[in-house]
């Protein structure tokens, strides 16, 4: 289900944050480069929250199809903008009405399970829309686990409007919540200096033939 106020608030900073420069750039190409090695050519990948399609249009030549959503028009409007390979589309979408083309080899969560009205529910969806074997490549900010003088700064600021509504997951919520949704973590990584922002990769259990 669309937040009114979450998209709202990314509707209206859609052009500051395309304009915003990456602050850790060598974090920034190590989860693309990661992301890319665990992707074939036969993989048809989603993204939610895909923001403006950066990541997207380097992901996308590294398989058959990538389907990029996000549920802020202004966001999806910058990302079409932009050069892209055309096996990549990018829809207006809500992350938990992404699925209709699934299911998925791979589906890709960058910065944005904090973000949703429901991460344990979207972890769920995300479990029923991938392949057996199919991989969950994430990167999450876990609020909870920074400093309580952040986590108030923060708090102060979603009130003025200059901070979007945002769950504060720790680690350990979130790791229970990958865990209860069926998949399994097989790697968890910090790239870069910010250890509350960890970078995940969890599977989808393959189904055991019947013998």
């Amino acid at each position: 289900m669309t937040n009114p106020k979450g998209q709202l608030f990314w509707n209206r900073f859609a052009e500051r944050y395309a304009a915003r420069q990456i602050k850790d750039v060598a974090a920034y190409e190590a989860l693309i480069a990661d992301a890319a090695s665990l992707l074939t050519p036969d993989d048809t990948v989603l993204e939610l929250g895909c923001g403006t399609g950066g990541a997207a249009i380097r992901l996308a030549p590294n398989v058959a199809q990538f389907i990029a959503t996000d549920f802020s028009a202004e966001m999806i409007r910058i990302a079409r903008a932009k050069p892209a390979p055309g096996n990549l589309e990018f829809r207006v979408a809500d992350a938990e009405a992404s699925f209709s083309s699934g299911p998925f080899d791979a589906i890709c969560a960058f910065n944005v399970l904090h973000l949703v009205d429901d991460p344990a529910g979207l972890l769920a969806d995300i479990h029923d829309h991938l392949k057996p074997g199919g991989l969950l490549i994430s990167k999450t900010w876990c609020f909870g686990d920074l400093s309580r003088k952040l986590r108030f700064l923060f708090r102060a600021m979603g009130m003025v409007g200059l901070f979007p509504p945002a769950h504060r997951l720790t680690i350990a919520d979130l790791r229970a919540m990958i865990g209860a949704a069926g998949l399994e973590i097989v790697e968890q990584r910090i790239l870069g200096a910010y250890p509350q922002n960890p970078y995940i990769i969890a599977s989808k259990p393959r189904v055991n033939p019947v013998l």
